[in-house]
């Protein structure tokens, strides 16, 4: 039986692996085709896949099948649930991973395309631009079509003309930008509010008037500091939650 080819990953020593692993090959999960195959290669293949132990490899197979996203069965392998429910629960420690983990398995509908003056809210994060790339999606669940969320990205212009809007109805911008632009991604500050659906908001998202949603804002910068994406995103606040890991190092 062919078994499911999972992505790759550069593993950052200073996260802990068992969490890389499960935040990569969640994101292989959610963002594979139809027609993948549902078994996953067994733990020692997937140890030397992501050159970790088998025990790490374990730990982070445990974290998927908590998540419902696995099944594990004695004898005949672990399983994809083939009815993975693409809302799932983001476990978010600060990987690029996760964030692109977070942004998987969904469709995406390029709404708007712009070069626009720099918002006043984000002047301080593009002190050295003028104007920004602007790019508004409408994403939904890869099963239902319901949609889940709308993100608008500000992004520098000198990567915008380096991104196919194409690519944008497959992957998530974090992706674009670090696997096809070749941003050099440093880290991404996240913060997330509760807010009150907006007239724009509920339309979109068919959701009521003032429904509660998640407002996510996600500064991506790179090794110098400059930033190079801001995100702003609302989710439907009955599709998802966020959970915070603090590890005591």
């Amino acid at each position: 039986m062919t078994s499911f080819a999972p992505d790759s990953i550069v593993l950052n020593r200073k996260l802990p692996l068992w969490y890389q692993v499960s935040q990569s090959l969640r994101a292989s999960i959610l963002g594979r085709s139809p027609e993948d195959p549902l078994r996953l290669p067994t733990e020692e293949r997937l140890a030397g896949h992501y050159g970790v132990s088998v025990l790490t490899m374990r730990q982070a197979l445990k974290e998927l099948e908590d998540e419902g996203l696995i099944s594990r069965h004695r004898r005949r392998g672990t399983f994809i649930e083939p009815g993975v429910r693409r809302g799932a629960p983001v476990r978010l420690l600060g990987s690029v991973d996760a964030i692109v983990a977070q942004q998987s398995g969904m469709t995406a509908e390029l709404l708007d395309v712009a070069r626009v003056a720099v918002p006043p809210l984000w002047a301080e994060h593009f002190p050295d631009l003028a104007e920004v790339a602007v790019y508004h999606r409408l994403r939904g669940d890869a099963k239902t079509g319901e949609p889940t969320n709308h993100a608008v990205n500000h992004v520098r212009p000198e990567l915008a003309d380096r991104i196919d809007p194409a690519d944008l109805a497959r992957w998530p911008m974090t992706k674009v930008l670090r696997d096809v632009v070749g941003a050099d991604i440093s880290r991404i500050t996240d913060t997330v509010e509760a807010r009150l659906a907006d007239p724009e908001t509920a339309r979109l998202l068919e959701v009521p008037l003032l429904s509660p949603i998640l407002h996510y804002t996600g500064v991506t910068y790179d090794s110098s500091g400059r930033v190079l994406d801001v995100a702003v995103i609302h989710y439907r606040g009955d599709r998802f939650s966020f959970t915070v890991t603090l590890e005591a190092t």
